[in-house]
């Protein structure tokens, strides 16, 4: 059957109307989150490290190896006496770290394992930080708060708090955490040490351990324009995860497993690391 011109130029009209409509709501609804430009801009490379500098004034960076390798290696970032290592892929592709100590001089340097627990030099880059924010760091997705545009949680983020103020935003969050998710008593036994937050896995299952949990919160946070740090410490005596967030000039507090849980009580919350 033949549909007359007429109809199907109607036809064409209505959807190019309703594809620029869609993109013109995805773009207003996503424009409070930030993401790190494509890598390769601005690198700094020593033996088999490369670091592209290009976002270091708004709190990160990235780092990987300047070739693909079957060998671990780790990244460990300091400044002034304190220290951050972290596990780097193998693959060569680009990973994104928070610089969240501050405004100074950073040593980047890359170990590589070459037997047990035994690492060795491989690279070291040098970075002069100097923080147009120093909450800037906790609006961007790393390595340990990792998502993209199309992480489910951040499409949710969007669709739960567009038109929100920050605090009406944030109290969103805070509930739909609460209402949602499930604590994975099963993964808490069963986690490996040094294994990162998975936040499009816990997303998909609705259901995480504390550092998963946290981590999801952070990336709907984030995606919002919110500052919020992944913060790993000590819940009393039991080795936790909880969420940390500023804005308005005042400091927030909420624990995901907590609230997911609805019991316990914590006494005393110590800071180890915030990412």
């Amino acid at each position: 059957m033949k549909h007359h011109p007429h109809f199907v130029r109607y036809v064409l009209f209505a959807a190019a109307l309703l594809l620029c409509t869609f993109f013109l709501f995805a773009s207003q609804a996503s424009e409070k989150a930030k993401w790190p430009v494509s890598p390769g801009g601005d690198v700094k490379k020593n033996g088999s490290l490369k670091v592209d500098v290009a976002g270091v004034s708004q709190g990160y960076f990235q780092a990987a190896l300047q070739e693909g390798s079957k060998s671990k290696f780790k990244l460990r970032v300091a400044r002034n006496g304190q220290t951050l290592t972290y596990n780097l892929n193998s693959d060569g592709n680009f990973e994104v770290f928070p610089l969240q100590l501050g405004n100074g001089s950073y040593e980047i340097t890359l170990y590589k394992n070459v037997s047990g627990k035994k690492y060795t030099s491989a690279g070291k880059v040098s970075v002069r930080v100097e923080l147009k924010d120093a909450q800037s760091c906790f609006l961007y997705p790393n390595q340990y708060v990792s998502y993209t545009p199309e992480s489910e949680a951040v499409l949710q983020s969007d669709e739960l708090c567009g038109g929100m103020t920050e605090k009406e935003a944030y109290d969103a969050v805070c509930s739909y955490m609460s209402k949602t998710f499930l604590y994975d008593y099963v993964k808490a036994v069963t986690v490996k040490s040094g294994t990162l937050p998975d936040i499009d896995g816990t997303y998909g299952k609705k259901m995480g351990i504390c550092q998963d949990l946290s981590a999801v919160m952070c990336c709907m946070l984030r995606t919002q324009g919110i500052p919020a740090r992944l913060t790993i410490g000590y819940a009393d005596s039991s080795y936790h995860a909880w969420v940390q967030v500023r804005f308005g000039g005042q400091d927030y507090f909420f624990d995901p497993t907590l609230a997911v849980n609805g019991i316990g009580k914590v006494k005393t919350y110590s800071v180890e690391r915030y990412y």
